[in-house]
């Protein structure tokens, strides 16, 4: 049995599969970014789902491509986790960048992969290597037009009384806005990255509100600036998106990038489908 895993920092999608690419069982499980959980609380979370409790024996083969996972030491704490966890398994942890070029890029066509879902990211794939020219430092320092950095933005112009005041009723309505709440899921609960990304579902339900799509053009402005324009070649092969943000907020992205003449490529939701005929081709 092999375990393919797509995990970001909310949530995490399995597929278990067979020699011939049979599905054995999907299941999803919270998020499993191992830069803001630690060992326990990942086993936990393996250990709330039926189907990989009771199979952790039966695995062969691990893939595992997660958010939090582009550094070495990231990659071997969580290798470790795994290997212990599933006994007989050869364990593969890649960052979840591999995940959304080996999704979008089927034939490993040259291209620019992104990701913007809870957090962000941004890669270019030459067709066999995969190059970045930043390393990210996690949701308080980067994440440009990512989920937790709109719920941010949300939030502070809430409290900072830049919100519109129709706008500020509905919000008010839909969330738990007291001061006390706010802080104590930032600073006292684990994933405070995945509950700021929660506000990013307002800003995409009220995205042609004239605020919002101020945020959301502003924050895709910086990720073509800050991300995309790093690799000099960027306008000439297509920028492919992975993730809920890209997904749901395609129309604005295509503008923001023909505006800076840039292509976007595919936009996918999530990558773990594809990466079934991935695993297929290159077993």
């Amino acid at each position: 049995m092999k375990l393919l895993v797509d995990s970001g920092s909310t949530k995490a999608d399995w597929i278990a599969i067979d020699d011939s690419g049979k599905v054995l069982f999907t299941t999803q499980t919270l998020g499993l970014n191992p830069e803001v959980l630690d060992e326990d609380q990942i086993t936990a979370r393996l250990d709330d789902r039926f189907d990989i409790l009771h199979n952790k024996n039966n695995v062969t083969h691990l893939y595992f491509y997660g958010a939090g996972c582009g550094t070495d030491r990231m990659k071997k704490f969580l290798s470790k986790v795994f290997e212990t966890y599933f006994a007989n398994a050869n364990v593969s942890v890649q960052e979840d960048t591999y995940a959304a070029v080996y999704a979008t890029t089927p034939k490993g066509e040259k291209a620019i992969v992104s990701i913007l879902g809870t957090g962000s990211n941004c890669s270019y794939f030459d067709g066999t290597i995969l190059h970045q020219k930043v390393q990210s430092l996690g949701y308080i320092a980067m994440d440009d037009c990512s989920g937790n950095q709109f719920g941010r933005q949300l939030i502070r112009g809430y409290y900072f009384n830049k919100m519109p005041s129709d706008l500020a009723q509905i919000f008010e309505k839909e969330y738990n806005l007291d001061a006390d709440a706010i802080k104590h899921n930032l600073y006292k609960e684990a994933n405070p990255n995945a509950y700021l990304a929660t506000f990013a579902k307002f800003l995409i339900q009220h995205k042609d509100h004239e605020f919002c799509q101020k945020i959301i053009r502003s924050a895709m402005q910086d990720f073509v600036d800050n991300y995309i324009t790093q690799f000099d070649n960027c306008r000439e092969v297509p920028v492919h998106f992975i993730g809920s943000i890209a997904f749901y907020l395609k129309e604005e992205l295509q503008m923001v990038l023909a505006e800076n003449k840039l292509t976007v490529g595919n936009v996918l939701r999530r990558p773990i489908d594809g990466l079934i005929q991935y695993h297929l081709l290159n077993r």
